[in-house]
């Protein structure tokens, strides 16, 4: 069988794609091979087609059980003989594989490098009684400690390498540098190895870098484009996930959190509902996605500034792998590289905290470049790019500059007044005219003290990111950072030319602004004109135009939605809310549209109480906690924590969600147990009472 007969009978593919077919004719010719593929171009085909068609078995070292489960079920399905050896398997189903690798049923055996040459019989000396006729080290960036994801335990393939010096290597990874290039070939041991680099470019995801502030409102409003989709966003610390993955529900959006932290079970389910489409958002530490053969996502999100550019590129590459249009938006401080710089320096090895500082800067570089985000990711990895994309947010705010000349000179010459000695807060403050105890006396009596006092604090902070990005400021100093005048200010400040600016950050699809119905405006303004004068009040006092443009762009038919709206509160809804209502549903129905979600965090803008009163209506009208989710479109576990609050606060009676005799029994476990936590209490009841159940019991212990 040729290779391409493989791909059409076992695959379904009439072509190969890029390289593909290169990298398979040397590893077939025998020669140590090295690929560097992003992910999505179809690493896994390069040595399964060898598998498939030349005799003997194929030996797969992965990182990740949860991968070589998906690649064997996959393999499996196109009928090809595939296993994998990992912990999570009895000493029987080991067995029983290692039998079957003897007596060449198998092509393809997946393990984890720990495996190699530990347990009781090391894999070594069964694959010395059978048939090898090629190794392929997947993720091999791991083996490199200049890499991002080192693991030493990878360092265990080079023994294997001289274990079995004719039979080929294959190493595939998504993304490395040059030096990580060179470390792998060193490390793996493989003799004069065919190179093949394909282009680094991902031409259908946009890159977007965003300033830190208000971040969970600002990632609100880019989801607000993406509701239907799904994607991943990565968080710096497992408490972050947590809480940014509550708040996403809490916003109405199907999400779930992943990090090493969880309960193992716990973590397979959230990531095989996240395969599945079960759950649209996985909220993440880094530990998730490698291998996650998942092509319809749609967007990634970093919370966080990674720690290199290769991290950045490998994660944000697990969006568009289908190739159409996605999303990478992060959200940058020099917070995230203080405290980057501080993880590092716990490492005792000085040659590597040098070498990983020198990657944060390029990350540092990335995050306030001025040039293409495109033509800097191709520059890192040694591929040149002409021009710029016109697909990333550079790009976007080169066709929509504005002319900042004057507030940006007033900031300028405030550093330079300062003699570039402080950060962009206090300079803001300085700006403001502000009477802060912080403000230095001397520095009341500057002649930029109070120039900028017209305009908002959020508009100096976000001048101060974009002159920094511009390359018109820099920073110094790590613990404190100080702004610092580059010599391009000072020759702008000099010769007062014009300094163009692109202000209008906006983090959402291009092209994909929420656009009102404009007749169903002037229809809203009519209902507002006639309600006005009935009440003998101007009509702003009804809704401010804002609100009507929003409820003609998001157009809520519920209660609970219309309090989304921006000035509407919950009296108004009340006073108002159903004549709006009714004319919305109208010409929704009338020119079949639909209710647009507008994501707002619970927390914030409207917050609990307003909430808490919707679910209690609803629970008042008769619907139990399941409906009431579905009627709000809510998490369960959201609407649970209502209803509990609601117990503590004297609102609802307990024994209307749980009976007299079922409080009692909880109430006193609960007594007896020596912690607040949950768990505890349901594995001493287990499926006796419902996790809801338990809590209502203890809202009600807190409320007596």
């Amino acid at each position: 069988m040729t290779p391409i007969q493989a791909l059409k009978d076992y695959y379904g593919y009439n072509s190969f794609r890029g390289n593909q077919e290169d990298i398979i004719n040397s590893i077939l010719k025998g020669n140590d091979t090295l690929v560097l593929m992003p992910t999505g171009g179809g690493k896994s085909i390069c040595y399964q087609i060898p598998a498939i068609v030349q005799p003997g078995l194929t030996l797969v070292i992965s990182p990740l059980i949860a991968l070589m489960k998906d690649q064997v079920d996959s393999l499996r399905t196109n009928g090809v003989e595939a296993a994998f050896l990992n912990s999570s398997q009895s000493t029987s189903e080991q067995r029983f594989i290692s039998q079957e690798i003897q007596k060449g049923k198998i092509k393809l055996l997946y393990v984890a490098p720990e495996r190699l040459f530990g347990g009781a019989v090391p894999l070594t000396e069964i694959l010395q009684s059978s048939k090898l006729s090629l190794i392929a080290v997947d993720e091999a960036h791991c083996v490199s400690q200049w890499g991002h994801d080192f693991r030493p335990e990878y360092l265990k393939i080079g023994k294997l390498r001289k274990a079995f010096p004719t039979v080929p290597f294959v190493a595939l990874t998504a993304t490395a540098d040059q030096q990580t290039r060179r470390d792998m070939a060193e490390k793996l041991g493989l003799i004069k190895p065919k190179w093949f680099i394909s282009s680094f470019d991902r031409p259908n995801i946009t890159y977007r870098v965003a300033p830190k502030r208000n971040s969970f409102d600002r990632l609100l409003e880019f989801l607000e484009f993406h509701q239907k989709d799904t994607g991943i966003v990565y968080c710096l610390s497992r408490k972050n996930v947590e809480d940014t993955a509550e708040k996403l529900q809490e916003a109405g959006l199907s999400a779930l959190p992943y990090h090493a932290g969880l309960d193992r079970d716990k973590r397979a389910s959230n990531q095989e509902k996240f395969i599945r489409d079960e759950v649209k958002i996985m909220v993440a530490t880094i530990a998730f996605g490698m291998g996650i053969d998942k092509s319809n996502v749609r967007f990634v999100v970093h919370m966080n500034m990674p720690q290199n550019v290769e991290g950045y590129y490998q994660e944000t590459g697990r969006a568009g792998r289908d190739g159409l249009p996605s999303d990478a938006l992060m959200f940058y401080s020099t917070q995230d590289v203080m405290t980057l710089e501080r993880m590092l320096e716990n490492s005792d090895n000085p040659e590597y905290v040098e070498i990983m500082k020198s990657k944060l800067n390029r990350m540092r570089e990335f995050c306030q470049t001025s040039t293409c985000r495109r033509q800097y990711l191709m520059n890192y990895f040694s591929e040149k790019m002409p021009d710029p994309c016109g697909n990333c947010d550079i790009c976007f705010g080169k066709e929509n500059q504005q002319d900042m000349t004057i507030p940006s000179q007033m900031l300028l010459s405030a550093v330079a007044r300062l003699k570039e000695a402080f950060g962009l807060g206090y300079i803001n403050l300085v700006l403001r005219g502000s009477k802060s105890s912080k403000l230095q006396a001397e520095h009341q009596s500057l002649s930029v003290y109070g120039i900028g006092k017209d305009r908002t604090e959020d508009f100096w902070k976000k001048l101060g990111n974009q002159l920094l990005q511009e390359g018109y400021l820099a920073e110094a100093g790590q613990k404190f950072p100080t702004l610092k005048l580059t010599p391009m200010a000072w020759e702008k400040l000099k010769t007062k030319e014009k300094i163009l600016l692109a202000m209008d950050q906006s983090i959402s699809s291009k092209n994909q602004k929420s656009q009102h119905e404009e007749a169903l405006l002037d229809g809203l303004k009519l209902l507002r004109r006639s309600i006005a004068q009935k009440e003998n009040v101007p009509p702003y006092v009804i809704f401010s135009d804002a609100s009507l443009t929003e409820m003609a762009t998001y157009f809520p038919i519920k209660t609970d939605q219309l309090l989304t709206i921006s000035g509407v509160g919950q009296v108004k809804a009340e006073n108002y809310g159903t004549e709006f209502i009714n004319l919305i549903q109208k010409y929704i129905t009338k020119h079949n549209l639909k209710p647009r979600k507008k994501l707002v965090s619970n927390s914030r803008s409207k917050g609990n109480s307003n909430s808490q009163a919707l679910t209690l209506k609803y629970f008042r009208e008769g619907q139990n906690h399941f409906q009431i989710a579905q009627i709000r479109e809510m998490a369960l576990t959201t609407v649970e924590g209502h209803l509990a609050n609601l117990v503590i606060e004297g609102k609802i009676d307990p024994e209307e969600l749980v009976s007299k005799d079922d409080l009692l029994n909880i109430r006193l476990a609960y007594r007896r147990q020596e912690s607040s936590y949950l768990r505890p209490l349901k594995e001493h009841f287990g499926e006796r009472y419902s996790y809801f159940q338990l809590k209502i019991a203890i809202a009600a212990e807190k409320q007596a």
